[in-house]
C-alpha cells in the first residue's frame, strides 16, 4: 500500500500520473491532501483512479479507518511549510500526523519539496531537511529550483522501491 501525499503547491494536481505509474508497478494507492493541497485535486476523479475515498479530514474519534495502513509513502509535491512542520514533529493536519508516524514506525518514505530556491536555501528548512534526511527520509530533487518543472515520479518510485527491495534480500537472504 502505497500512500501519495499532496500538500499545497500546484504541482498537486498530477498526483494521478503517479497513482498511474504506482498501479502499473503493482501498488495499490491512496492519495492524501493537506487541507490545501485538495483544492488543487479532482477528488472524484481520484477517488475513481485508486478505489480509496481521497482523504483530508483526521477521522472521526471511535470511527474505523477509511484506508488501509501504508507500506510506503511518497510526499509530493511538499511544501517548505510542511517540511519545517513535520522535521519538528508538527502533525496537525492529517498528511502531516502521517508523515510523523511514518518516519516514527521506520517505513520507505520519499519526498519531493516543491519551493523556491530561496525558501529551500533558509537556514531552517536546510536543518529540517537534513533531519529528516537522518531518520531515513530520501528526498527527490526537481532542478536546483525546485519551484519549477514537472514532479519525478518515476524517480520516487524508484527511491521507495529500494529499500523494499533491500528488507526483502535481507529477510530472504
Amino acid at each position: 500500500m502505497l500512500y501519495a501525499i499532496v500538500t499545497g503547491a500546484s504541482p498537486a494536481d498530477t498526483v494521478g500520473e503517479l497513482v498511474e505509474l504506482a498501479k502499473a508497478d503493482g501498488w495499490d494507492v491512496c492519495v492524501v491532501a493537506s487541507p490545501n493541497g485538495v483544492r488543487f485535486l479532482d477528488v472524484e476523479a481520484l477517488t475513481a483512479q485508486t478505489g480509496h475515498p481521497v482523504r483530508w479530514e483526521f477521522k472521526q474519534p471511535g470511527t474505523d479507518d477509511l484506508l488501509p495502513p501504508a507500506d510506503a509513502i511518497i510526499a509530493a509535491p511538499l511544501t517548505t511549510n510542511s517540511l519545517a512542520k513535520w522535521a519538528t514533529g508538527i502533525g496537525d493536519t492529517l498528511p502531516l500526523a502521517l508523515l510523523v508516524e511514518a518516519v516514527g514506525a521506520g517505513l520507505p518514505v520519499v519526498a519531493i519539496p516543491h519551493a523556491k530556491h530561496e525558501q529551500m536555501n533558509f537556514p531552517a528548512i536546510r536543518q529540517a531537511r537534513e533531519r529528516l534526511a537522518e531518520w531515513g527520509v530520501r528526498f527527490v530533487r526537481i532542478t536546483e529550483d525546485a519551484d519549477t518543472g514537472p514532479l519525478p515520479w518515476t524517480s520516487a518510485l524508484n527511491a521507495v522501491r529500494e529499500p523494499l527491495i533491500a528488507a526483502a534480500r535481507i529477510k530472504h537472504g
